[in-house]
Formats: C-alpha cells, structure tokens, sequence
C-alpha cells in the first residue's frame, strides 16, 4: 500500500512547487558537519532545537516521515492514510516560526492520530471499517482541534483493531477490514497488541514523532507494552472524547503514546482539559492542570510508597502469553524501585478480581453502552454518510452484507451480544450490571486499595496494569522494562489470527496505576524509573526505515552549493 501526497490538491493549495521550496525558510542550513536527530529514537527536544536552528524545516520532518511510512507501510500496515494538507500546514507554519509566532512546544511537529478520532479535513475516520469510509463530521473532534491549536501538524491515521476489538471476539488484534493486519517491529509477524495498534507501531519506530490512541480496556497500554514505547491512559474524563467513536463513555480514555515518557507528558499538557462536550471532564478537581512536563525531574520515586499488585493473573481465565515473558524482568525491577528510594509495599492483593473474571459485568456494560452511544455520540454529528450507517444495526447488516468486510471468515460475534442486551440505563439487567461496576470502581477498587495502604501507586506488568485501572477509571503509565531473549519460540496466534503472539526480540513493559487525577505523580515516577533502566534503546526493531532527514535536507545544500 504506497501511501503519497495527493499532489493535485496540495498544488492547489500552494499555486506551485517552488512556492514550497523551502530554503528561504531555513535561518541556517545545517553544515555538512551537523548531526541530525535519528529518527527512531529522536525527542521532541531533538527535534524542536533543529527547527529553532534552521537546520530543517516542518515541511523536512513531514517528507521525512512520509518517506519513512512510504518504505515499511506495505509489510506492517501501521498507517491507513496520510493528510493530503499534510505539507501545506508544514508550510504554514514554517512561516509562523520564521516570523516568530509559535504555538507552543508542538509548532511544527507531525502527529498521527488513531483512525477513531475525528478531524475534519479531507482524511477519513472510520475505526477501521468501509461501513464510514467517506463519511465525516462537521468539525474536529476536540482532542484533534487542540492539537492543531498547539501547532502539531496531524500527519495522518492509523490502523487499529476494527471498532476497538468490539466486532468480534474472534478477530485478531490489529486486524481492521480498511487496513488489513497491524504487524510489529520487533520479530517476524509480531502481534502489536490492539486496538491502538498501529498508532504503537508508528510511534516505536518513528514514523511520526508520537502518535495518539484511546483506550476501553488495554487498547493503549497493552500496544505500547507490546511495542517497545511509553504508553499514559488518563484518567476517564481528563481528556475529552468529544468526536471520537465510541465503546462507552463510563471507561473510554484518549491519551499519548510516545517513545519517552516526557513526550508523552508534552503531548499529555495538549490534550487534557476541560470541554462542555464531555461532561466527564467536568470532574476534573484542579482550578489549574498541573504542567505535566514539569513532573519530569529527577527523584519521581524518591519517599513513594509503590505497592505490588500480586494476584494480578486473576481478573482472566487464562494469562497473557507476553506478560509471561515479563515476569522475571519485573521481580527485578522492584530492587530499581528500592534504589531508587521508593519504599516497595509487597503482596497487594485486589480481591475483586476474581469475581470480574467469572462475570466480567462492566464489559456487560460496555456492550449495551456500544449500541446506545455509537449514535448518540457519533453517527448522529456525521455530515456526510453516504452508506446510511446511523446505529449498530446497519453497522452489522452492513459488515455481513458486504465483501471487503470479510464476512463471515471475520465474524460479529460482540455485535451480535450487543444487540440482544437491553442498553437502556433504567433496565434490571443494566442496573445490575452496571451496580456490579460501580462498585468495582468505588468501594473496591484501585483509588479505595492506594488508600488502604497508603500507597502512591500500584506497580504490575503493563497487560494487567491496564486491565485493573479500567475497572476504575484510574490512570495508568507504561514503560519499556525488556524484551525476551532472541531464542524464545514463536507462538502463533488463534485460527483467525496471521500473527505471532509471542517470539523472539518481544518488548514488555511495566505499569505504573494510580488514584483518580494523579497523572503529575505517576509521570514522575515513571520519568525517574525509564531514566535509571533505559531499555528501550537497547531493543531494536527487526524491521524500521532507513530514510532520514539527512536524505531530505543535504541535497538542498548541494543544490544551493
């Protein structure tokens, strides 16, 4: 799948070519001495002080990753389609830093955002599916408009699990009809994790310099654990979810994904916030956001009471084959933890988890809200439809009826549970279940276990990091602990499944789950842990691009020369 500029529209935009071609934008060419920033593990630092110094432009950066997404694209399917504006908002804003006007720490900064949050411009969100391709809202969702406020250029959308894992329990993850199988980096048909696959994907080996994913339950840390980046998944109601396609609002999240955990907090600083479309953001107790970038200081573990989650493998039937791989790195990491000043808190134990995996009852309800919000939410702000997709019913009759939604080889099976469940909020079956959930949130969940012990955080592998917060809302922050050793067997997923669960070279990480609000903590300990392990550098990718901005802007100088 090449992926390029739609060329007639952007020369339409701009009048001409040359009218982009850059040079009088640039303060000081990099001399042929200059080192710049590699792009697979580039910051955003890095990247701001080469633009600062003219070194490379905005519009640079964009073909760069163009060029980068272009080389690897057909065999990992991270991206589904790039901003045909892509390099016309480079330019923009190229101009405003030549005359001074920058945005904030984002000016400039391409961005790819996963394919359920809605911009309006001329690219498609369709959560993975043909049933909305060529529709489209009459504005930007609100976590795509403050991105664009703070000069990040969106550069494009990724692939994802269809309908955020919720079609069907059979299909792979990082599977969509639209974009076909999400692959990682990391080993010889790698399973990214879903449903925020290809965002993960993209981040890890620099195809954009962050990206964004949402997440119900492990849709962004699991992915980021899986691929080797920094993953945060704030608090329900931190980030607004205003035009982004729904499973339910009681547990959706939107938040970053980056290779560091101080990017992550820049992106972080953009996207939180208050928003009257959201009514959940409205439990945001702080008069002013904490800064969250500013959490990124030395000694984020110093004096923490860190508690460890130890029947984690409880809340499933059956455990995580790459958290398997986890285990041993993770006994480990607790002596970081010791040296680093933390007092380590051994043997929490969160007794409901059981009780989720015999009834998982708040799943129950993400079901039922599935087929009451995706209208209410979404369809019914849509401009555009041209297939007549207004509620989960045409959604399916839509799947089954046409081919390149792979029907029945790919099945519905969770829209099928959806649409035999009562959604309405006043029904006994979504009271109870919905009761159940509550109280897993409130009188048993991480916010009342951080208070019993006294805690600052809970610490577990990443998987069930993300799988105990979402039972509460509560935030959660992953980071890049190791990887298995290049021996370890392949195993293949299920039936359906093209890819491997597990193999040599996996990435794994640890979480780091905290009270409601507490994501400036959280940042901070996980700052401090990701700069005295720094393990991510260590595990590189099987497959990753060879372009690099030296490709793009040392031919401007021999033509100048």
């Amino acid at each position: 799948m090449k992926i390029r500029i739609l060329a007639q529209r952007f020369y339409a935009l701009l009048g001409t070519v040359t009218a982009l071609a850059t040079p009088s934008l640039v303060k000081r060419e990099a001399p042929s001495t200059t080192k710049l920033p590699l792009l697979l593990d580039s910051t955003l630092d890095e990247l701001q002080a080469g633009l600062k110094e003219g070194h490379f432009t905005s519009i640079d950066l964009v073909r760069v990753y163009i060029a980068r997404i272009d080389e690897v694209n057909d065999k990992l399917r991270a991206v589904l389609e790039i901003n045909p504006d892509a390099e016309a908002i480079a330019w923009m804003l190229d101009v405003e830093r030549q005359r001074g006007q920058l945005r904030g720490p984002l000016h400039g900064i391409p961005v790819l955002v996963k394919d359920n949050i809605a911009t309006h411009d001329d690219m498609n969100t369709t959560a993975g599916s043909f049933a909305l391709l060529g529709a489209n809202v009459g504005e930007d969702s609100t976590v795509a408009a403050k991105l664009r406020k703070a000069g990040a250029i969106i550069l494009g959308k990724t692939n994802m699990s269809q309908w955020a894992g919720l079609r069907s329990i059979a299909c792979p993850m990082g599977w969509s009809a639209r974009g076909g199988q999400t692959v990682g980096a990391y080993f010889p048909g790698h399973n990214p994790q879903g449903s925020s696959s290809g965002s993960a994907v993209a981040a890890s080996i620099g195809l954009a310099w962050a990206s964004i994913g949402t997440e119900t339950t492990t849709s962004l840390v699991g992915p980021a654990h899986a691929n080797n980046i920094v993953g945060i998944k704030p608090t329900v109601g931190l980030t607004s979810r205003h035009l982004i396609i729904p499973l339910s609002r009681r547990w959706d999240s939107v938040g970053p994904m980056a290779r560091t955990v101080k990017d992550a907090a820049y992106l972080l600083d953009v996207m939180a916030g208050r928003d009257d479309r959201d009514n959940y953001t409205s439990t945001i107790p702080f008069q002013k956001l904490p800064l969250y970038v500013d959490a990124c200081r030395p000694g984020g573990l110093r004096g923490k009471r860190i508690g460890v989650l130890r029947n984690f493998f409880d809340i499933e039937a059956l455990p995580d084959p790459s958290t398997l791989l986890s285990l041993a790195a993770f006994e480990n990491s607790l002596k970081v933890l010791t040296r680093l000043g933390a007092e380590v808190v051994d043997d929490i134990r969160f007794e409901g988890l059981k009780e989720y995996a015999k009834t998982p009852y708040h799943f129950k309800c993400i079901a039922s809200d599935l087929k009451d919000q995706l209208y209410s939410h979404y369809f019914r702000h849509l401009r555009t439809n041209p297939h007549g997709v207004s509620s989960l019913e045409d959604l399916r009759r839509f799947v089954h009826e046409t081919k390149a939604e792979e029907y029945p080889r790919h099945d519905t099976s969770i829209f099928d549970w959806a649409l035999e469940l009562d959604p309405a909020e006043t029904s006994a079956s979504y009271k109870g279940n919905n009761t159940f959930a509550l109280e897993q949130r409130g009188l048993r969940g991480v916010g009342v276990l951080i208070r019993q012990h006294s805690l600052d955080a809970l610490f577990m592998p990443s998987v069930y990091a993300g799988l105990t917060s979402s039972l509460s809302g509560s935030p959660t922050i992953t980071v890049p602990l190791g990887a298995s050793p290049i021996d370890k067997p392949y195993e293949a997923g299920p039936d359906q499944d093209t890819t491997n669960i597990v193999g040599p070279n996996h990435p794994f990480g640890v979480g780091f789950v905290g009270s409601a609000f507490s994501e400036e903590s959280l940042i901070a300990m996980a700052y401090d842990f990701e700069q005295h392990t720094r393990v991510r550098q260590t595990i590189r990718p099987w497959i990753k691009p060879r372009t690099e901005l030296d490709a793009i802007v040392r031919p401007r100088l021999y033509r100048r020369s």
